[in-house]
């Protein structure tokens, strides 16, 4: 038997997703949620195999939510919204179901997933979430923190540092690690607010207060939190295009 959760803020459209699988015995609707952050706490909780997952919901959305998990259950994107990731993710989710949702089109992406599974070729898709954003730029930064989950907007982000697989989240409340590349939160953050101004670290435009001199080719950003932060040539070339230097 296998687990499936639908996470969809919309009650009709959690029972239409139910409505169409009972014709497959072999699945078993073990839950529903209605935002993210219910669904990331009730995956931890149940293992599901397959998550149907709407894009667009209040409190943690369905690619924050993707982000948080570790190791995350094959996915059926369901939105009335077609410009969200589409190119990015058909070729690693499942499938991506576009609202109004017909029985011919719902029953391929089940066939497809049960295929998968029986070919052993399901991907995970949290890998997938390190090399594509789907479109617009996000305005938070959403992380766990000792089983929490906590949503850190843009304009308390001082600074963002890479450690490893992690990055380090730098706020004037205290100092968060996430499971991500400094190159994925770079590409998820607004280019006009946040600058990659060395490999290792990216800054809020906003958060600098001067740039000094350092080494041959190199300088060091002094932060408004009194943060001295390295600044490579690419870097400083960065700066000075985004600020009209």
């Amino acid at each position: 038997m296998y687990k499936v959760i639908v996470i969809d803020d919309e009650p009709l459209a959690r029972q239409l997703i139910k409505a169409l699988l009972q014709p497959y015995k072999e699945i078993q609707v073990v839950a529903e949620c209605a935002d993210g952050f219910e669904g990331f706490k009730t995956i931890q909780e149940l293992n599901p195999d397959l998550i149907f997952l709407d894009v667009q919901m209040p409190r943690v959305n369905g690619f924050e939510m993707l982000e948080l998990l570790d190791h995350a259950p094959s996915v059926i994107f369901t939105t009335a919204f077609d410009e969200y990731a589409v190119k990015a993710f058909e070729a690693h989710a499942v499938d991506y179901l576009l609202k109004p949702i017909t029985k011919e089109r719902f029953d391929k992406a089940i066939q497809k997933w049960l295929q998968q599974v029986a070919t052993q070729q399901v991907q995970n898709i949290a890998p997938i979430l390190q090399e594509h954003v789907y479109e617009g730029y996000q305005r938070r930064v959403v992380v766990k923190d000792n089983g929490l989950i906590r949503i850190i907007p843009e304009q308390d982000i001082q600074y963002i540092e890479a450690k490893d697989d992690y990055v380090k989240i730098y706020t004037g409340g205290g100092n968060y690690l996430k499971k991500s590349t400094l190159s994925f939160i770079e590409q998820s953050l607004d280019p006009q607010q946040f600058v990659r101004v060395h490999r290792s670290y990216l800054i809020p435009v906003s958060q600098l207060v001067r740039i000094e001199p350092y080494e041959k080719d190199s300088h060091i950003a002094l932060l408004q939190n009194g943060a001295k932060v390295a600044v490579s040539k690419s870097g400083m070339a960065k700066l000075k295009t985004l600020l009209g230097w």
